[in-house]
């Protein structure tokens, strides 16, 4: 009996130890598995996912911001001559005139579709101005079903932005206007608009890229966005997943997928104000012409950096003038804000209003300057058609001549303005950097030019150091170059 009760106190004793040696080594593994991370994994899974990153649906969001976008249709009408649209027969009109007499026009009526969106209660709608531009009569839908006529307030083709007004017979739905600058590359994003005439269409999508210059206008800086957007679209608002428009969706790439392009709603803020009171837009002028820096151009002016904008010209009596600013000097900040390139500089001076005073940093000879000035409105100024001569001898690959009566006459230049170029080498760095002929070359390292005998001598100079730096006159316009033999 004993002997049974020994052998069952062991058994237990050996169940307890295996017990025991079992539990220690599940936590010494638990222990060392901790210092590899197995916490934070664990911790991880039981955080809730942050669905605000990915929304699940975008069902509540549409709702929520559809009743305040509008589909716009417009009718254009164009007078033509027999059988044709564009005004003209294909055998010309006096084929016609000669054979049949004075035939009436005919008109023809062209539909158009597009979108916009409702910014105020009482019926002002953004949209594109190649929405309404030359329409002779433009019909707003809103979400209700209603039509109303409506009329064009304002119009800028510089950014192809336009304002019309329709006058609803109650208070209207608007949108909320967002902060575009405020956008980063990657939100989602959603489009809502008339593509194809399939009213209150919305996609989603992605903002792929800011900044896009895509050659529409001077004035281009363009939101990038996967959102489907397609003919019809034009002029509907860009949405961020607080609801509140961050563009207007103008442009698409002709057979691209995914590539779609909204102008800043920043920009059409900026703009509100003159397309109420005036119908157009005021921009802001300096007087300079300015261009980017190139990589031979930091060289030879011993520049480190490649950002701001070089000035290539000044206008006489103009605010840059008068403030002091000079050819050359290289432009690095607007109040306060730093200036990446000609384009950068471009909009802000652009986004200007008329009679602000602002003050310009500029970086001549290596040091820095600031000047204050009061903001001009720019005017656009038309360009001289420009004529050929023939004559001389080449340097850099340009070959050049004295400006004679003749050249003078046709150029719209004085005598002694600088040399005429009247011929560049093929595969030369004049070619290379644009250089062509009628081009005056005004200044060679900053050394005024009026003879070919004197800039021979100073492009002799240059050739030396294998560098120059050339100021050209182009039309009324002035630009700097510099040129590199290899």
């Amino acid at each position: 009996m004993k002997s049974q009760n020994r052998k069952t106190f062991f058994m237990f004793l050996m169940a307890f130890l295996v017990a025991f040696f079992i539990v220690s080594l599940v936590e010494v593994l638990r222990s060392s598995f901790t210092e590899f991370g197995a916490p934070e994994i664990q911790m991880a899974a039981a955080v809730p996912a942050d669905n605000t990153k990915i929304p699940i649906s975008f069902s509540d969001l549409a709702e929520k911001v559809k009743p305040a976008v509008v589909n716009i249709s417009t009718t254009k009408t164009y007078k033509g001559g027999l059988g044709s649209p564009f005004g003209r027969s294909p055998f010309g009109d006096d084929f016609f005139d000669r054979f049949f007499g004075d035939i009436p026009q005919r008109e023809f009526k062209q539909r158009s579709l597009g979108s916009g969106f409702i910014i105020s209660n009482d019926g002002y709608i953004f949209t594109n101005n190649h929405v309404v531009e030359k329409a002779d009569k433009i019909l707003v839908r809103v979400s209700d079903g209603k039509e109303y006529q409506a009329k064009i307030i304002g119009t800028d083709a510089k950014t192809d932005i336009a304002l019309i007004k329709i006058k609803p017979q109650n208070s209207l739905p608007v949108v909320e206007l967002g902060d575009s600058d405020k956008v980063k590359v990657g939100e989602w994003v959603i489009a809502i608009g008339n593509p194809f005439g399939l009213e209150q269409t919305v996609t989603a999508g992605i903002v792929s890229a800011k900044g896009r210059v895509i050659g529409a206008g001077p004035y281009d800086n363009f939101i990038q966005t996967d959102a489907s957007i397609n003919p019809g679209n034009s002029g509907g608002p860009l949405f961020n997943m607080d609801g509140k428009v961050i563009g207007i969706n103008t442009a698409i790439v002709a057979h691209g997928q995914g590539i779609g392009f909204t102008i800043p709603i920043n920009m059409a803020n900026t703009i509100l104000g003159d397309l109420k009171t005036k119908g157009r837009v005021s921009r802001g002028w300096l007087g300079v012409s300015i261009q980017d820096i190139t990589d031979d151009m930091a060289r030879n002016m011993n520049y480190k950096s490649k950002n701001g904008a070089i000035v290539s010209d000044v206008v006489a009596g103009d605010p840059a003038d008068r403030a002091g600013i000079k050819v050359y000097d290289i432009i690095t900040e607007v109040n306060g804000k730093a200036i990446k390139d000609s384009h950068d500089l471009l909009l802000k001076i652009a986004a200007l209003h008329v009679g602000e005073k602002i003050s310009i940093k500029v970086v001549r000879s290596g040091k820095e300057k600031i000047f204050h000035l009061t903001v001009a409105e720019r005017k656009d100024k038309p360009e001289t058609a420009l004529a050929k001569e023939k004559s001389s001898q080449a340097y850099f690959g340009i070959i050049a001549q004295d400006i004679t009566p003749e050249i003078s006459r046709r150029l719209g230049v004085a005598r002694d303005a600088g040399v005429v170029i009247i011929d560049v080498e093929n595969g030369s760095p004049a070619e290379d950097a644009g250089l062509r002929p009628q081009d005056i070359v005004v200044q060679v390292n900053r050394v005024k030019i009026s003879s070919v005998k004197q800039y021979t001598k100073e492009i002799n100079k240059a050739a030396g150091n294998r560098n120059v730096t050339l100021l050209i006159q182009r039309g009324k316009s002035r630009v700097i170059v510099s040129l590199h033999i290899e």
